[in-house]
């Protein structure tokens, strides 16, 4: 009996030494989910911060990190129910809404495109892509490039491309689409130099379009907007720490990509953090993270109804519930 007493006390006492929020009950904190667009990468280290860190739960959330990739897409995801959050670009989310889907962005994280196309050094100019081959992402992803063939006036044979860099690499294509943070530093890594390709990015040649955002049903915010404020405070606190301790916040997604066996390594996965933090943090700073600016929202949408995308540019105040 004296035993039994004293390993309970032993117990009690042990207990008192744990972290605070390791000792809050579960059902004390709202249970929601997050899809991001793609595998686990530098991409999500905010999220991934705020979960490991603790952010969510001291917001009084107990956030379910969903894994993302080429067969999930984020907004089939939120709208059937299986995400209560999921991050997505913006053009895809008006499009989305002007087809009458429900969604709300609640923060704009990527503050300008980050979209690029690679190209062979004998192509100095959009025109000179007339007739060649272009590697394209399947789905929404195709959205920008096909509206930069349109402006620059360029017929090309486009080629389904799902995530590697080998039709580029391997002289199967022409061009291809890629992303600054990612298939351009992978093609860089894999020894060509950069004089040795040309590079057009979408926020010089245009259409420049905010990238990443974090979007919730309507319904979702309607019931609990509270919830979905502290939701995006902490996953923007994530963002900041990230940025403040690249190192450790690479650990962490070093973590998440191992496990899901993404093979990427930890050059990589900085100079992805370090692009991030250039598309998230604008010359404004702090100050303006994560918000959307009306002006971006309506140019955006002017532009989708100008290729006949959509019809009518969803209401900037029915569309946006985020910090101002």
């Amino acid at each position: 009996m004296k035993f039994f007493v004293m390993a309970i006390s032993v117990i009690l006492a042990l207990g008192s030494l744990l972290p605070l929020w390791a000792q809050e009950p579960r059902k004390g904190l709202k249970t929601v989910s997050l899809m991001p667009q793609w595998i686990p990468q530098a991409q999500f280290a905010g999220y991934m911060v705020a979960l490991e860190k603790g952010f969510y739960r001291e917001a009084g959330i107990d956030l379910t990190l969903l894994q993302g990739g080429p067969d999930k897409p984020p907004l089939e995801r939120l709208t059937s129910g299986q995400a209560t959050f999921c991050t997505c670009w913006l053009a895809n989310a008006i499009e989305e809404r002007a087809a009458g889907k429900k969604i709300v962005c609640l923060s704009q994280i990527v503050q300008r495109s980050s979209l690029l196309l690679v190209a062979r050094p004998d192509i100095k100019i959009p025109e000179d892509l007339n007739g060649r081959k272009v590697g394209v992402w399947v789905g929404h992803f195709y959205l920008q490039p096909l509206m930069f063939f349109r402006k620059h006036g360029i017929a090309v044979q486009t080629i389904p491309n799902y995530s590697s860099e080998a039709l580029f690499l391997k002289g199967a294509v022409d061009a291809m689409a890629a992303m600054w943070y990612n298939e351009y530093h992978a093609i860089l890594n894999s020894g060509i130099n950069r004089d040795e390709v040309t590079v057009f990015f979408m926020n010089e040649s245009g259409p420049n379009f905010p990238e990443d955002g974090l979007y919730a049903m309507e319904d979702t915010y309607k019931s609990d907007p509270e919830m979905c404020r502290d939701f995006v405070d902490a996953s923007l606190r994530g963002w900041k720490w990230a940025f403040e301790n690249q190192e450790q916040a690479i650990d962490i997604v070093l973590k998440y990509a191992n496990a899901a066996h993404t093979g990427t390594n930890r050059p990589h996965q900085r100079w992805m953090l370090q692009r991030m933090r250039d598309l998230i943090m604008l010359p404004d700073g702090l100050s303006d993270i994560g918000k959307l600016k009306s002006k971006d929202y309506e140019y955006v949408g002017h532009q989708l109804t100008e290729y006949d995308f959509i019809k009518n540019i969803p209401s900037f105040e029915d569309f946006y519930r985020g910090p101002r």
